[in-house]
């Protein structure tokens, strides 16, 4: 077997092997040993006990397990279908409306301005939306107070009422900047003639929203659905920031619960249960959208 064809040398092999003991030693081997782990009872201290499927009987009947993934819908709500639809409206407006009137200049720095919280470090911007939100002091309860609504001050991410609305609206403002980005580059290949020949036809920014650029960008808008999902599932540092899963379990995680059961309560074989669970979930909906994609692009080339 070689690369070149008619090559009979098989000294490529040498080169993929640094690559092939990198995935055994930070993929593979943690992945085993995670899933054996979830079959064992397990403190951290003393050898692993073998107990069958006694901890994925256990996550049956887990209460705060559905809860944590019941929340996870809510996440993918914030972080997947919100910033999607809003990023798709403010990608079109910004290159087939403000970049016409006011010039590429104007489209770069809005498009860097919505960004600009996709790179802050999670652990910053997860701070500064606590400060905002703090209960004594925090801008948000000032202005009520300022504007005359002090009656609507409150621990707005202590409260089982309003915890999980906020972690959503944080999650919002974080993501948004990325399908945005991603959709501004799509629509980089669009050839400004189409949108030229559809004004001239007498058709409104909506009609060349719907004709022209969502099936233009409809690849990236695949690829920003499944990236922010498995973002979604997998969401630990703002919780871990903000609510701690708090209060109750108003804004637990999969992701948090796992780390919860593996450092905080030393449970590390029901951890890794948790964990390999939100694995096979994750494998599972990759799988689907891979699917639904490639069905896709079938029927566009058909």
């Amino acid at each position: 077997m070689s690369r070149i064809p008619g090559n009979p040398s098989r000294r490529f092999f040498i080169y993929l092997v640094p690559g092939i003991a990198m995935l055994i030693w930070i993929v593979v081997i943690p992945t085993v040993w995670n899933i054996y782990l979830s079959f064992t009872q397990y403190r951290g201290i003393r050898p692993p006990i073998w107990i069958g499927l006694e901890n994925w009987k256990s996550l049956l009947h887990d209460h705060t397990f559905w809860v944590s993934f019941g929340n996870s819908i809510w996440m993918i709500l914030a972080m997947v279908v919100i910033p999607i639809v809003i990023g798709l409206l403010l990608s079109s407006l910004i290159f087939d409306v403000i970049q016409k009137k006011f010039g590429a200049r104007m489209a770069s720095t809005l498009r860097a301005v919505y960004y600009i919280p996709q790179i802050l470090p999670i652990a910053v911007a997860s701070l500064a939306m606590g400060w905002i939100l703090k209960p004594q002091e925090g801008v948000v309860n000032e202005l009520l107070k300022a504007v005359g609504l002090g009656a609507l001050q409150q621990n707005w991410l202590g409260s089982p009422r309003t915890a999980l609305i906020m972690l959503m609206l944080i999650m919002i403002w974080i993501q948004l900047g990325y399908p945005v980005v991603i959709f501004l580059s799509g629509l980089q290949r669009v050839d400004p003639e189409l949108y030229e020949a559809a004004s001239l036809d007498g058709a409104g920014w909506y009609q060349r929203f719907r004709v022209i650029t969502l099936p233009a960008i409809t690849p990236e808008i695949f690829v920003v659905a499944l990236t922010c999902t498995i973002a979604a599932l997998k969401v630990f540092a703002p919780v871990y920031m903000l609510t701690t899963g708090g209060p109750g379990d108003s804004t637990m995680v999969p992701s948090y619960y796992s780390y919860s059961q593996f450092f905080q309560t030393q449970q590390v074989g029901y951890g890794a249960a948790i964990s390999t669970a939100l694995a096979v979930v994750i494998i599972i909906v990759a799988i689907v959208f891979t699917r639904i994609q490639q069905n896709s692009e079938q029927k566009s080339e058909e």
